[in-house]
């Protein structure tokens, strides 16, 4: 038998080769409550798991065996007996200890991803010990995979567009005045697993955090596709400028929410790179829209996932400026009603409602807002990894231990990813009305990301003053006034809502 994990739903996952099943191998999926016990997930993101999982075992129709069982070795146990499995290496730690602790399961090698993780690790020895910059990684994926390239130089001679993706919002318009995103619709299935997740939650096994909605991300192949082509189609011209932008009321902007369907493996990044690049040669799409795009896949989730496992498992103890703070009880509810300050507030709402929100408001908003409130980055990681409909181990490890809370002290990014109200100010339309002034440190309209930015400063300017990224917001601080009542200040806030 070959077993399928829940994030291997993907065509490519069942192709022959080194560690894929031959044709007409019997198949193994199993849905262990446990999982859902462990962590208290988003409901959305429950839902999305299971239906993608009961949508796959029903493509498949008698080549499965579909086991619904308490854990994984009773369902084995239960399918499989003393035959012998295999399986693609799974895509956390935990679930790699538990199929190299069971005596009858051959691990193939990982897929999904673009590069075998010995190739990366051939890469990053080869470095001479100079840190491992994702520039670096992602241009070398670039010439290996002849993505965006015109021989051997980059197509437009620039590997990097940021400069044209950085963007302000339109401040004329509340939304981008592009088309909407794919949005599927439900089937029997998804009632079948609203219905089991109500009775779950009603029986007290199981509970959840954000609220039931209509599934809004695909859950089979065929809807991850249309996905896509919608995407490329219709969106991704904008997509570029606008990458870093936030708008109040359009959360998902030029946005492909495929994240989801890529990390359940209903999408190959392959063919979404390559589908992108065939767009900007037809003239379809402007190049600096198609690079952001394939840097996104090819440079940043392919380096997060990379770095997940050659970092090792201890990373994700990492904590470098000893944040231990807990998690307050208003975030880990997802209670936006509590918050006063605007930009939290609708992104804590966007969360609660949906599972997900695209990057800058994770980074800048939610990230930046434990950061400067010093909380706990394990705790911070496992929110992250049960509130997002696209959040796994691999993904939110190296993205909030590294780049977010800084908690690995510079070996992923070279500085913290944290600024005051101004950066939101100029990049969103989120401070117009707030009762807060982006400008005001202290005071009563004193903006938390503003207090909080150099708060954060203060507390670590040993730490900070020595890199020559922050050194000189650091030697800012003298330069405050009201430096001592800022200290007051944000002694007496503590873990309230802003």
């Amino acid at each position: 038998m070959h077993w399928l994990f829940g994030d291997q739903l993907g065509p490519h996952f069942l192709t022959p080769g080194e560690g894929g099943p031959g044709r007409g191998t019997p198949l193994l999926m199993i849905e262990a409550r446990s999982v859902f016990r462990r962590r208290r997930f988003h409901r959305a993101k429950a839902h999305l798991v299971l239906s993608a999982m009961r949508h796959r075992a029903a493509e498949l129709g008698d080549r499965v065996t579909y086991v619904r069982a308490d854990t994984y070795r009773e369902g084995l146990a239960r399918a499989a007996g003393d035959r012998p499995v295999t399986v693609h290496h799974p895509t956390s730690y935990a679930a790699a200890r538990l199929v190299r602790s069971l005596p009858q399961v051959t691990v193939g090698p990982a897929r999904g991803f673009l590069v075998p993780v010995d190739d990366f690790a051939a890469w990053a020895g080869g470095r001479g010990g100079e840190r491992l910059r994702q520039e670096d990684f992602y241009r070398w994926v670039r010439r290996t995979h002849d993505l965006l390239m015109d021989g051997d130089a980059p197509a437009g001679d620039r590997w990097n567009l940021d400069h044209d993706n950085r963007r302000p919002p339109p401040r004329e318009a509340s939304t981008l005045p592009v088309p909407a995103p794919y949005r599927p619709r439900e089937d029997e299935i998804d009632d079948e697993v609203r219905h089991d997740l109500d009775r779950w939650a009603e029986d007290g096994d199981v509970s959840f955090v954000g609220r039931d909605a209509p599934r809004a991300f695909p859950a089979d192949r065929a809807e991850a596709r249309a996905a896509l082509k919608r995407f490329l189609t219709h969106r991704l011209t904008t997509f570029g400028p606008y990458e870093d932008a936030v708008l109040a009321a359009d959360p998902v902007m030029s946005h492909s929410l495929l994240s989801s369907s890529l990390n359940l493996g209903l999408l190959d990044p392959a063919e979404c790179v390559e589908r992108a690049e065939a767009e900007w040669r037809a003239g379809r799409a402007p190049l600096n829209s198609v690079e952001g795009f394939v840097r996104q896949i090819a440079g940043w989730r392919e380096y997060v996932w990379q770095l997940y496992w050659y970092f090792g498992e201890d990373y994700r103890r990492s904590n470098v400026l000893r944040h231990t703070a807990p998690l307050p009880g208003w975030w880990n509810e997802l209670d936006a009603d509590a918050v006063q300050a605007r930009c939290l507030r609708t992104v804590l709402a966007q969360v609660r409602d949906t599972g997900w929100t695209h990057h800058i408001p994770r980074l800048m908003i939610l990230g930046s807002h434990a950061l400067q409130r010093g909380w706990d980055p394990a705790a911070v990681t496992d929110w992250f990894h049960r509130c997002f409909v696209d959040g796994y181990d691999w993904v939110m490890v190296p993205n909030v231990v590294g780049m977010s809370q800084y908690a690995d002290g510079g070996r992923m990014t070279t500085k913290p990813y944290t600024s005051g109200g101004a950066y939101v100010h100029r990049m969103s339309d989120l401070c117009g009305p707030c009762r807060y002034r982006p400008g005001d440190r202290t005071g009563e309209h004193a903006c938390p990301y503003t207090a909080g930015y150099w708060s954060f400063l203060d507390r670590h300017r040993e730490r900070l003053g020595h890199n020559h990224r922050t050194a000189r917001p650091v030697r800012g601080l003298e330069r405050l006034g009201d430096l001592g009542e800022l200290r007051r200040q944000e002694r007496a806030r503590g873990d309230a809502p802003p």
